[in-house]
């Protein structure tokens, strides 16, 4: 029976190496993503990874999007929210539209995209929902109120969806990345990226990689009794229950 698995946000950073995982796992992968049409074209040529375009933030898109891929695919039954943006201000300076894009794309994707896959999951009596949280929901950061909280929701979503389906055979799962070596963090600048590495026990960043083969293990049918965990890859840089 094959396995069809979708990554939101799976052409670029994390979400590329996730789909490529899986796609090494024997999955039939497909990357969701919204805005860069050229990194888009240029992973699914150099993976062979089908790519599809729309926004995680927009219900009815998901939706539509998602009837294309089990048309063309099969029926989803590996879940990788993956897709996310910052909107980064201090709360005093910041406008209703950095909060609510920002809500939209981290947490309301949450909904849009799950639950047109979950009923077939149920049916099935088999799914892997995946959910990729942050370290700044876990802690908060200052200038990120907006996706501090969106990926706090994240955590809360996994630990009731968890509960709901359990005796439907459906795992729900949350990682909670810190600092991964992406494009997006190596753009720092170089002394705050040696702060940041200095705050991290294991001193470095960690790897999309590492993040990726967590997403495998808890895919795989021998995860099934994990459920409802939120799991922090952080190098020990923030250690809480949850």
């Amino acid at each position: 029976m094959k396995r069809v698995a979708i990554v939101t946000g799976g052409t670029r950073g994390i979400g590329a190496c996730i789909s490529k995982a899986l796609q090494k796992e024997g999955y039939l992968v497909a990357a969701n993503y919204c805005g860069n049409d050229a990194a888009a074209l240029a992973f699914q040529e150099e993976t062979g990874i089908p790519v599809f375009k729309w926004d995680v933030g927009d219900t009815e898109a998901c939706a539509e999007g998602l009837r294309k891929v089990e048309a063309e695919l099969g029926a989803v039954c590996t879940l990788v929210n993956n897709a996310g943006i910052t909107r980064d201000s201090m709360l005093h300076k910041m406008d209703y539209e950095q909060w609510s894009t920002v809500m939209r794309v981290n947490l309301d994707a949450m909904f849009n995209m799950t639950r047109p896959l979950i009923n077939g999951m149920r049916d099935r009596s088999f799914g892997r929902i995946i959910n990729i949280s942050s370290i700044n929901g876990q802690k908060g950061q200052m200038g990120q109120t907006n996706y501090s909280a969106a990926k706090a929701g994240v955590i809360g979503f996994t630990k009731a969806l968890a509960q709901e389906t359990a005796r439907k055979g459906i795992t729900v799962n949350c990682i909670c990345p810190g600092y991964i070596d992406t494009d997006m963090v190596s753009a720092v600048p170089k002394n705050v990226l040696e702060g940041i590495v200095s705050s991290i026990p294991v001193g470095r960043l960690g790897t999309a990689e590492e993040v990726a083969d967590l997403v495998c293990f808890l895919a795989r049918r021998e995860s099934a009794f994990i459920t409802g965990s939120v799991i922090a890859v952080n190098g020990g840089q923030y250690i809480a229950n949850g």
